[in-house]
């Protein structure tokens, strides 16, 4: 699997640079018995469905020229924005979220929970801080990031 996302990164870097494009994530999973290619790639203002269409367009060719095939099975490609809700994975991710509404899951329960939403108000290597609404006040949380199991952008209701 490792190999098919470095190689699918060589060829799709060059395609979204060009655009001035970050790639946001690439996996290769099977989900049931369907094999998935999902690029996600983003820019500042976001993507539109016309970017991801030229992008999933030309690294399609690319792909299907290429000798040996570095996917050999059946695959869908998709090519998608991360989303109002993008998880938060990389370093510069949690950078981007400073002072915005996310949502944090943890692997074990913190004063009796395992899921906060709040503003991300502080942020280290080690931590980050959440200022959160506990009923009607607001409360501050420092998590150890080793403790996260998974965090992503929230929408506030």
């Amino acid at each position: 699997m490792s190999s098919v996302v470095e190689t699918v990164t060589e060829v799709v870097m060059p395609i979204i640079e060009k655009q001035n494009f970050e790639l946001y994530d690439l996996e290769f999973v099977k989900e049931g018995q369907s094999w998935f290619l999902r690029v996600y790639i983003d820019k500042p203002g976001g993507i539109t469905i016309e970017e991801c269409a030229q992008v999933s367009d030309y690294l399609s060719e690319k792909l299907d020229e290429m000798d040996p095939d570095p996917i050999p099975q059946a695959y869908f490609l998709e090519v998608s924005s991360p989303g109002a809700e993008r998880q938060l994975k990389k370093p510069k991710d949690y950078e981007s979220a400073m002072n915005e509404y996310i949502n944090v899951s943890l692997y074990q329960a913190i004063n009796g929970s395992k899921i906060y939403e709040g503003t991300l108000i502080g942020l280290t290597d080690d931590e980050l801080t959440l200022d959160y609404l506990d009923k009607t006040r607001h409360k501050e949380i420092t998590i150890d990031r080793s403790k996260i199991a998974k965090a992503r952008l929230a929408i506030k209701f």
